[in-house]
């Protein structure tokens, strides 16, 4: 049978280009599943040096010179040798031995990146360090393991730390204040593995104020052991305005000892833990509490959603002093708040009952005026709400003649409430009619927030 070349040929080619398709297409699957085999090498271009270790040694490439010198001894000289004369330094994969601190010192933007870098601390620390806030700005610390090592961040501002594994240390992370303050720093996706305090946000000393307000622990784990504490906040230290997020702390694999999550001798003040996991493991508890509130806590975080107490505790919350625990649905109490008493009929000052960041569901306010009042004197309280949108309610006013305490009914109640917002704080003022009062006037309020 005669058979057309042409045809031949034609399929010919068209087979080849099948062959030659699924090959590109094997290629291109095999690139979006396979990760590139050297990115450290890449990405570390855009640093000022890059440090190897190599035989005992370690060699520190300056990228801006293009130029190589070798450093024996200790990574720390290599690392002090590179922020001396640059702002970012990356570690290609290897163990670095340090025999004394590393020092990032008044450095806006300054990095320590690595990619399977393993650093012995021996004890020593990696110091972000400004004089003040002002000089030491935006760090960044990521993608390292160190072992028996510690990062302090020192009156600085916006250091991020991330991608971190922190081993058998004394300390994982700790934040000092000894000039001005350190605020708005992020912790994220880290593992803090047998340190005896993972995270410590310690009291401030010199000149400086207790801030690390606005900062973030977010995705981050702790291998809790005997003796140890997660996260420390001391005396006079304010951890506030802040977020403990999506962390998880697990006790009672390593001993079942004097474990604590989360010790608060310091501040919190609006502080929210939402998606706080804090796991016991341990049948036999032994003064274990996911939350220690000590006697100088003021106050305590506010416990928002997700947040929860698995296995055996001494105490899920030890509150030995008798602090006020603010959470999400919670009851709320604020007692004898002094309100000023204006004269000739003109009304003092507003005092507010809040229970930022957290909004008001419900309440019920006890108004209380005390002292002898004069002939024909009549004392008035006005009562007023503040919505989300700034907006402030129609009133309800309380008169008295004379000593006394008196319950808002609920009609007046009703007067106060519209049909939909959300209620952010509730104002009271007063005034006399005399021209000058002996009358003191007080209120407490009670509800529930979330």
């Amino acid at each position: 049978m005669h058979v057309n070349s042409k045809i031949t040929v034609s399929k010919r080619l068209i087979a080849v280009l099948l062959v030659a398709l699924l090959a590109l297409s094997a290629f291109n699957t095999y690139m979006i599943f396979e990760r590139p085999s050297s990115p450290a090498r890449s990405s570390a271009l855009s640093y000022d040096f890059v440090v190897s270790q190599s035989s005992g040694n370690y060699q520190l490439k300056n990228m801006l010179k293009d130029s190589i010198a070798s450093v024996s001894g200790s990574a720390s000289a290599a690392i002090n040798s590179a922020f001396s004369q640059g702002n970012s330094v990356y570690l290609n994969p290897g163990t670095y031995s340090l025999s004394g601190n590393v020092l990032v010192s008044n450095k806006i933007d300054a990095q320590i990146v690595g990619n399977g870098a393993t650093i012995i601390g021996n004890g020593h620390e990696i110091i972000i360090y400004g004089d003040n806030y002002t000089t030491s700005q935006y760090a960044t610390i990521s993608g390292l393991t160190i072992i028996n090592g510690t990062i302090t961040i020192e009156n600085s501002f916006g250091t991020t730390i991330s991608n971190m594994i922190f081993e058998n240390t004394s300390v994982g992370i700790q934040l000092a204040n000894t000039n001005t303050w350190s605020e708005d720093t992020k912790i994220e996706d880290c593992s803090f593995i047998n340190a005896t305090e993972g995270i410590d946000f310690q009291s401030p000393v010199g000149n400086a104020t207790g801030s690390y307000a606005s900062s973030e622990i977010y995705s981050c784990f702790f291998n809790i052991r005997d003796n140890s504490v997660g996260i420390n906040v001391e005396p006079s230290a304010e951890f506030s305005d802040s977020q403990l997020q999506d962390v998880r702390m697990w006790m009672g694999q390593d001993g079942v000892t004097n474990q604590t999550g989360l010790l608060v001798d310091g501040a919190m003040d609006q502080t929210l833990l939402i998606g706080v996991v804090f796991e016991s493991f341990t049948d036999v508890p032994n003064d274990m509490y996911a939350i220690d509130l000590g006697q100088a806590c003021n106050p305590a975080p506010t416990l928002d959603g997700g947040v929860n107490f698995l296995g055996n505790w001494t105490a899920t919350i030890h509150n030995p002093y008798g602090i006020w625990i603010s959470g999400v649905g919670s009851a709320f109490e604020k007692e004898n708040i002094n309100v000023p008493v204006g004269v000739n009929g003109q009304y003092g000052a507003n005092a507010t009952i809040q229970v930022l960041p957290l909004r008001i569901f419900s309440f019920e306010p006890e108004i209380q005026v005390q002292g002898s009042f004069a002939n024909n004197e009549v004392v008035t309280v006005r009562i007023r709400l503040i919505f989300a949108d700034n907006v402030v309610s129609n009133s309800v006013t309380q008169t008295f003649t004379s000593s006394g305490s008196v319950w808002l009914s609920n009609s007046q109640m009703m007067q106060l409430y519209p049909s939909q917002d959300i209620i952010v704080g509730v104002v009271f003022d007063a005034q006399s009619s005399a021209s000058t009062t002996n009358a003191v006037v007080t209120v407490s309020g009670y509800g529930t927030d979330g």
